[in-house]
């Protein structure tokens, strides 16, 4: 299992929201946002935060960081190590289900990711046959090779959030409006927004997120 931090905005949540970092963050990168995101009439929810594997990354000289997967090359349809993807898709797995354990079922567990960490919720939730409350994209596309997959019917059902700037040098925003409507194709519902800004998060962002999520809460 994978090492977490954790937030609870009220005792005995109902609702869980595990965050992917991006490249080279921790766990620490997201927790600023619970303050800013959460709003008065929410449900309790708990939010979790994983620390990403250490690996090699190739695109940094070989550099060791945390990351979800390793970069091999800067095209996005070669740049993600499916076996890394398929292992960190593994942790998230693992993640989701202690939080049924704990008493959160799998449709009031929400699943977002910023840059890799979105690549990895995206890619995990086209697997799931249990839907989730919803998946939460940022600055972020679908991998190679789960752009080919077809999801399972029941992973349809999970709505999708999914936000971009439109000046992001890292992952471009055609990338991420290629993977939407990709998304679409096979019948999920997403939500999409495009902000003047780089590869970052922005205060209409959460914003728009919270408006999202208000109406998966019934807040």
């Amino acid at each position: 299992m994978l090492e977490t931090l954790e937030r609870e905005t009220a005792p005995d949540p109902r609702w869980s929201v595990l965050w992917l970092h991006g490249l080279g963050a921790d766990g620490h990168d997201f927790l600023p946002i619970v303050p800013e995101l959460v709003r008065r009439d929410w449900p309790p929810l708990r939010f979790v935060f994983p620390h990403a594997p250490v690996r090699a990354v190739t695109i940094n000289n070989g550099m060791r960081m945390r990351a979800w997967y390793d970069i091999r090359d800067a095209d996005l349809a070669n740049r993600a190590d499916e076996q890394g993807v398929a292992e960190s898709v593994a942790h998230v797995e693992a993640l989701i289900a202690r939080e049924v354990e704990r008493g959160i079922p799998a449709e009031r567990i929400f699943l977002a990711g910023f840059s890799q960490g979105g690549a990895i919720t995206l890619a995990a939730g086209m697997r799931r046959s249990a839907p989730l409350a919803g998946l939460i994209g940022l600055s972020t596309y679908l991998p190679g090779a789960q752009a080919a997959a077809v999801p399972p019917d029941a992973a349809t059902r999970q709505p999708v959030f999914m936000a971009h700037g439109t000046q992001d040098p890292v992952v471009p925003h055609a990338a991420g409006e290629h993977s939407a409507a990709l998304l679409r194709r096979h019948g999920f519902a997403v939500e999409w927004h495009a902000y003047p800004m780089p590869h970052s998060v922005c205060a209409e962002e959460i914003a728009d997120l919270g408006d999202w999520l208000s109406a998966r809460l019934g807040a």
